[in-house]
């Protein structure tokens, strides 16, 4: 078979063989029952056959679907009276019509729609600093630092409230979350201003957060970082708004906790401590 043109002569070796599939003796075939007049137009099917195919081109496709019906009209039921019914010829070729569809995705802004579960829980990194919430300082907005705290120091850990999101977009292995700071309106928020890089902020949010679309117009898909697991233990958070960017923290002590792109000499890895899960 080619594309261009060509022609393939079927010989009477290989008719015979098709002779074969269509009028086999075998107990689970039936005979065709048609009238007298239309069984009187039959097939010679131990003379050659000329296939001529077209100069068109065809694609791939077009070719796989003629195989197929090829092949289908191998296991035509056979005729003990080696004749062929036309009719019969016709109906099998309708019923075996190839349909193509040709699915197209749409479009679909993806939506995140908060479930019932939220977690309140500490946050260290794996160095075991804790994140605590900094003073405000004149114009310098609010933020997180990563601290090593004593035990007369434990009440300034920041306290998460860490609700869980599904998405009609789901990502593998990875749940989308909000974090906000518990008996607080402030959420963390990945933000960007200008050209410059993601950032990684505290934000006052005064709206409900039960659905929460991309491109949200009051910015609130900037709340949402894909939580994965790692480990055993571990957690990364990703910013959902600018894929690729983590919240990560520094070695040393009192440094900010940042958005960076991996790979970062900063740890992306977390552990959630004191967790408690709050009723629905």
């Amino acid at each position: 078979m080619a594309y261009h043109g060509y022609e393939y002569i079927l010989d009477s070796a290989d008719a015979f063989k098709t002779d074969s599939a269509i009028y086999s003796d075998s107990a689970d075939s039936d005979e065709l029952d048609c009238p007298d007049q239309v069984m009187s137009c039959q097939c010679h099917m131990h003379e050659d056959i000329k296939v001529e195919l077209s100069p068109h081109p065809h694609s791939m496709r077009q070719v796989v679907n003629i195989i197929i019906a090829v092949e289908r009209l191998k296991h035509i039921k056979g005729m003990s009276s080696g004749k062929f019914c036309e009719d019969a010829l016709l109906n099998f070729i309708l019923e075996n019509v190839i349909e193509e569809r040709l699915a197209k995705p749409l479009n679909v802004t993806p939506t995140y729609c908060k479930t019932s579960r939220t977690l309140q829980c500490t946050v260290c990194d794996k160095y075991k600093k804790t994140l605590v919430q900094s003073n405000k300082l004149g114009s310098e907005p609010l933020h997180l630092k990563a601290v090593t705290l004593s035990a007369e120091a434990i009440q300034y850990k920041v306290r998460f409230s860490m609700s869980t999101y599904v998405s009609s977009a789901p990502q593998k292995d990875a749940q989308p979350v909000c974090l906000g700071i518990s008996n607080s309106n402030l959420y963390l928020a990945c933000t960007q201003s200008g050209g410059s890089s993601p950032d990684l902020l505290l934000k006052e949010v005064s709206g409900p957060l039960n659905t929460i679309k991309a491109g949200d117009p009051n910015g609130y898909d900037s709340l949402l970082f894909y939580r994965k697991e790692t480990g055993t233990a571990y957690n990364s958070f990703e910013s959902v708004k600018y894929p690729g960017w983590f919240i990560t923290t520094a070695f040393d002590d009192w440094e900010k906790v940042e958005m960076y792109q991996v790979p970062t000499n900063r740890t992306t890895n977390f552990t959630l401590e004191d967790q408690q899960l709050l009723p629905s």
